[in-house]
């Protein structure tokens, strides 16, 4: 018998908790998961959707190395797809919400695309795929 698997949540180092509260929520249309105050930090996850297995955590960089990753964590590589059923809408929405955008959309043989920055410079794609 095979086990079931999934990534579950995938650590994002961040500066500052609330100012990339703001940007997931704000901007890109996230939704809190969990924001629970421990003793020496806070557990704060957002998602995509209500709907999302999947949980991006906000990590507030404490060390040195992790100061230096932020915004860099895939070095200059696409860091996430977040994949969307209506390009030209969520496309709208961002730039009316002031996202940062590395290109103009294009239209590949397997779906439209778009790489747009988060709030510490890492590297994302927005996508419809057409199949």
């Amino acid at each position: 018998m095979t086990s079931k698997q999934q990534v579950s949540a995938i650590n994002l180092l961040v500066g500052d908790y609330q100012a990339a509260l703001d940007f997931y929520t704000e901007k890109l249309g996230f939704v809190v998961s969990d924001d629970v105050q421990m003793e020496d930090h806070r557990w704060l996850t957002v998602s995509p959707s209500e709907q999302s297995t999947l949980k991006l955590i906000l990590h507030k960089a404490q060390t040195d190395a992790q100061q230096s990753a932020i915004g860099m964590q895939a070095g200059d590589a696409v860091l996430a797809i977040l994949q969307t059923d209506n390009f030209e809408q969520k496309y709208a929405e961002m730039q009316q919400a002031g996202v940062e955008f590395c290109e103009q959309p294009r239209h590949e043989p397997y779906d439209t695309v778009v790489i747009f920055k988060d709030l510490y410079g890492n590297r994302w794609d927005l996508i419809e795929l057409s199949a």
